[in-house]
């Protein structure tokens, strides 16, 4: 059965077309076109709630007066940064319609890995675990390239060691895992003592834990005198990759610089596993219960280097993608937090 959702889920990736919603589309990556969205409204008479440990969904109405959060006893544990806590405003009015409407969270302070869970640390947890990715026991993922005619397939053999398939080279140690699916992050969060973020908390930490209201966490221009600030696709996707910024497919993490708050890869590179159901923001104020069934994504943030703005315009703050929690591809990985 469980084999069934996962080539059901991978069909309707290989026949996305366009759509903004719907299980037709390829869960949110690459497949949408970039297009404005009239603002959208706030349901009327919004309760303030716990959305998860972390976060409380607070609606429309500004908090009149900042938190001032004291610094934990502890310093971050290696490899993560203090994310403070406070007010964040998600979503964005100039986005997509799933980017809408517009609504402030309360977020505690968390810590939050520096960087995407890289190949070799992952190759750590495997090594201690004899873990078997989902990809592993399916025996194929999803990748898309020249050799694939420039359409998403089931790639033989592809997985966290080999993104692309055992006929290209495997992935280096220093960049961002991939062809996990949620399963396997949450796997590696529960082994390293951590968790998955919510998509609410990684926005907060994207926009530097201050309500940074810019397009990307450091600011509005992708690339700075033709310096690119992340991993994305220059051209026309999926017709053609100028490749202006170095790199094909994924990138060693920290490659492109790091965001005010101190992290990295927070734009680009790869698509971000988040925790929580993937919602539409409407549901999540009016506390809609969700029928979470074999088609239910989970959510992902952050971009990847498939990423144009002409298609997908996910790499901005306000971005917002998903997949079925079994899914894996050569451009989704995770990164870790951990309650203060």
């Amino acid at each position: 059965m469980k084999f069934t959702i996962y080539i059901l889920a991978i069909l309707l990736i290989l026949s996305a077309c366009g759509s903004e919603s719907g299980s037709d589309r390829l869960s949110e990556h690459e497949h949408y076109h970039e297009s404005g969205a009239a603002e959208a409204t706030l349901p009327e008479n919004i309760k303030p709630y716990q959305f998860s440990d972390g976060v409380t969904i607070l609606g429309a109405i500004k908090p009149e007066e900042e938190k001032t959060e004291a610094k934990p006893a502890t310093a971050p544990p290696k490899g993560m940064v203090l994310v403070p806590g406070g007010y964040t405003q998600i979503g964005s009015a100039e986005g997509l319609a799933q980017e809408q409407p517009v609504f402030w969270v309360e977020v505690k302070p968390f810590f939050m890995d520096e960087h995407p869970v890289t190949v070799g640390a992952f190759r750590q947890f495997v090594t201690a675990t004899g873990y078997k990715t989902e990809a592993e026991k399916f025996g194929n993922a999803g990748m898309i390239d020249e050799s694939t005619d420039k359409q998403w397939i089931l790639k033989e053999g592809a997985n966290w060691r080999y993104p692309q398939g055992p006929d290209f080279p495997p992935a280096s140690d220093n960049h961002p895992v991939t062809q996990v699916s949620w399963n396997d992050a949450q796997a590696y969060c529960k082994w390293a003592k951590k968790r998955l973020p919510t998509e609410f908390e990684w926005e907060h930490a994207a926009r530097n834990a201050r309500n940074d209201r810019t397009i990307y966490p450091w600011g509005n221009d992708i690339d700075k005198a033709g310096a690119y600030n992340a991993n994305i696709w220059q051209g026309k996707f999926p017709e053609h990759n100028y490749v202006t910024d170095g790199y094909k497919f994924t990138s060693p993490v920290g490659k492109f610089g790091k965001t005010p708050l101190g992290l990295t890869d927070m734009s680009g590179n790869v698509w971000e596993w988040c925790d929580n159901w993937k919602q539409e923001y409407r549901d999540v104020l009016t506390q809609t219960k969700m029928d979470v069934n074999e088609k239910a994504e989970r959510a992902q943030r952050g971009g990847s280097f498939l990423c144009e703005p002409g298609w997908c315009h996910g790499y901005r703050v306000s971005g917002r993608s998903s997949s079925t929690p079994e899914t894996s591809l050569m451009h989704v990985g995770f990164r870790c937090v951990k309650d203060v």
